[in-house]
């Protein structure tokens, strides 16, 4: 199976056997997310040394300083409640959650900071560097007002920091933070063939994945049509169908019951992907490279996606959340006071390099972190949208 038959290879390959060529989405399921042998499960992913590739929480302590800076605005917008959640999905080791904490925001007293990473393995690591909570008391009541009055919830406890698995069950109000998420989320391959939608489904080819085109069934044709809205579409162009996505969307959905979903993430319009080469917006990493082909040794690297922008809105809207903001990651953060603090950092940087003490050592990291942050060819190219919810 494949170059190097590895046991989650066999275990597609014998799927693929059982039930025919699979969706990509089943493919992209299993080789990011198996519980033997997925890329995450096995803690694979965000870092520096030793991992696969750096988000903008690997950087340095400064993004997580000003996602603290956003989370108090929205906070004090609200009316201050306590307590008040900050929902991380794809928490991974817990980088981003050390940083705001260490920012010390306002909303401290009131928070309740909720990471969740299906990875065992990296939930586990997140122990290392934050005082994780039972979940109970990160989400439900914590005293009884009185012996035989039902529990409620005990504000200026705050912050309580939980590790769960999946999205909570129970409705909240505060934030739902997805930072490169989304892309990581299973997805469908449809490619029109100047005549019609075909899927692209993984099938076998001796002892290799191959991919198969199959005419897309009615659903897959109407979630493509829905993507393009009329636009022309060149022979031989792909897309994704963000079928992990819309199912996350409604579970956020659910669970968001007056607040904002925060996407920040590789993230383009639909006319954009379809003027690039058919597969640029699907990509692979592993050590801090790009990847092979995205069927060679599943498990082994990061299989990622463009989020289609039209598509995110269109599933967030049916899951009753409402687009309020949309901008590129350098011009959010830079809302947020980037710049400023760059330039403040490259002040002490000038007046202390001489002494090359510690704190001009920090302030030259900080002006560096910036750069990269709000860097349009990089990480400042990402786009941030930021959702309502409409249930509240």
């Amino acid at each position: 199976m494949t170059e190097r038959a590895t046991p989650l290879a066999e275990r597609i390959g014998e799927r693929i056997r059982r039930e025919g060529p699979i969706p990509f989405d089943a493919y992209v399921e299993a080789a990011l997310y198996d519980e033997q042998g997925g890329f995450f499960t096995t803690a694979g992913g965000a870092g520096r040394a030793g991992r696969d590739f750096v988000t903008s929480p690997e950087v340095g302590s400064t993004f997580g300083a000003l996602i603290a800076r956003a989370l108090d605005g929205w906070w004090e917008a609200d009316g201050s409640p306590d307590p008040w959640f900050v929902v991380e999905a794809g928490a991974g080791r817990g980088r981003l959650a050390v940083d705001v904490l260490r920012a010390r925001p306002a909303c401290a007293p009131a928070l309740r900071y909720v990471c969740v990473e299906r990875s065992a393995a990296l939930r586990d690591a997140q122990r290392d560097t934050l005082p994780i909570e039972p979940a109970a008391d990160a989400l439900g009541p914590v005293l009884a007002s009185a012996p035989d009055e039902p529990a409620e919830p005990v504000p200026g406890l705050g912050p309580i920091v939980t590790s769960i698995a999946d999205l909570p069950d129970v409705p909240i109000d505060g934030v739902l933070l997805a930072n490169e998420l989304l892309d990581n989320l299973p997805f469908r391959i449809v490619e029109w063939n100047g005549a019609e939608w075909l899927e692209v489904r993984v099938a076998l080819q001796g002892d290799s994945f191959a991919e198969l085109a199959v005419p897309a069934d009615d659903h897959l044709r109407a979630e493509a049509e829905a993507v393009v809205r009329g636009a022309p579409v060149p022979t031989g162009a792909r897309l994704p169908v963000a079928t992990g996505i819309a199912d996350w969307l409604a579970a956020a959905g659910r669970m968001l019951r007056h607040g904002r979903l925060v996407v920040i993430d590789y993230a383009e319009t639909v006319g954009t992907v379809l003027a690039r080469e058919p597969d640029s917006w699907l990509r692979t990493y592993a050590g801090h490279q790009r990847g092979g082909a995205p069927l060679v040794h599943p498990g082994d690297q990061d299989i990622t996606s463009d989020v289609l922008i039209e598509a995110l809105v269109a599933h967030a809207g049916r899951a009753g959340l409402r687009l309020v903001d949309d901008r590129s990651q350098a011009a959010w953060l830079d809302g947020l006071g980037a710049t400023n603090l760059a330039a403040e950092a490259a002040a002490v940087w000038r007046d202390r390099a001489h002494l090359g003490d510690l704190a001009a050592v920090a302030a030259r990291s900080r002006v560096h972190e910036v750069d990269a942050l709000i860097d349009p060819s990089g990480l400042g190219g990402h786009r941030v949208l930021v959702f309502a919810s409409t249930s509240g």
